[in-house]
């Protein structure tokens, strides 16, 4: 995840959009929410006091601005145990008003992607997430190049267009 004040600062500040590309098939291993689905703990849509966190609120807020706040996750199939945790857990950022889709990573092959993980905010501001092997967040970059924004908006787009609706996905 990006430095949490500078992607707080984002979402509160943009207006139109807010797009996020993932396309790792693990992150953050060591999460805690990871460790406690392993044990068998599901949430219960029901009860939304048991799933709650601030990072909702804010995507929440950011939703009933009007901001289009969209996340595309490119996943190979069969799909990771992470993936399939971040699954089971997609309803609680649907909850808030972010629409989410999932493509297969077969789908996706010519596709120009970055490289890296990335969210762009009104298409001119871009943060770059960078991962270690293991899936921890290292650093992000926060760039205003109008190539790279066009990239990513590019990007973002094509995997949209052919990624499957969280709500019709199966993960394999």
């Amino acid at each position: 995840m990006a430095d949490a004040q500078t992607l707080n600062r984002l979402l509160r500040e943009c207006t139109l959009s807010a797009l996020h590309l993932e396309m790792r098939d693990g992150y953050m291993l060591d999460d805690p929410m990871l460790h406690q689905w392993r044990e068998g703990h599901r949430y219960d849509p029901a009860d939304r006091a048991s799933w709650w966190r601030p990072w909702l609120d804010l995507m929440a807020e950011t939703t009933g601005r009007g901001v289009d706040v969209r996340r595309a996750r490119i996943v190979s199939e069969p799909v990771s145990e992470y993936i399939r945790f971040e699954y089971d857990i997609t309803f609680t950022n649907i909850a808030v008003g972010e629409q989410v889709r999932w493509l297969p990573r077969r789908d996706a092959t010519d596709i120009a992607l970055p490289g890296n993980d990335f969210w762009l905010f009104d298409d001119h501001t871009v943060l770059v997430n960078h991962f270690s092997g293991d899936g921890d967040w290292l650093d992000m970059e926060l760039l205003k190049e109008a190539a790279l924004a066009d990239l990513c908006r590019s990007a973002f787009d094509a995997v949209w267009a052919r990624a499957t609706p969280h709500e019709a996905y199966t993960p394999k």
